[in-house]
């Protein structure tokens, strides 16, 4: 996996870092974002924010046809700054959280998986994070 390249999503949330940091990593929040489109869904999520910890997202289609399970180990956590993490197959992601004031950009770096091509992975992830983004700006504290 050395040397390969990597994936890079980004989008710029129209909301205080406090606020982006509080709905990427609440597990009551990511069973309401986290999915690529309608017709998939986070049924449970779990999130042990800290390096060492581990996080498992649940992930299934709405029809029941198929589901599995996204999850991994922290590497590095600074508060609202900065999340590394390798997902359970050892592939390493990284999460930047840039505050300007009442928006906050997010930049998903990460290395891809061989089964799927690299346009469907950054086209999926991107769907994934413009539906946090949705939920956030869309969102009541």
């Amino acid at each position: 996996m050395e040397n390969q390249a990597t994936i890079t999503v980004e989008a710029t949330v129209n909301a205080p870092v406090e606020k982006v940091w509080e709905f990427w990593n609440s597990p009551a929040h990511i069973t309401k974002w986290n999915r690529a489109s309608d017709d998939w869904f986070t049924p449970t999520a779990t999130n042990d924010l800290q390096p060492g910890g581990k996080f498992n997202y649940r992930m299934e289609a709405r029809d029941g046809s198929w589901g599995f399970d996204f999850g991994g180990e922290y590497k590095k956590v600074q508060e609202h700054k900065h999340i590394e993490y390798n997902i359970g197959d050892g592939r390493q992601v990284s999460v930047t959280f840039t505050d300007n004031k009442n928006e906050t950009k997010i930049v998903e770096v990460f290395e891809p998986e061989t089964t799927n091509s690299i346009e469907m992975q950054q086209t999926g992830w991107q769907a994934i994070l413009d539906s946090f983004k949705k939920y956030v700006e869309t969102t009541k504290e």
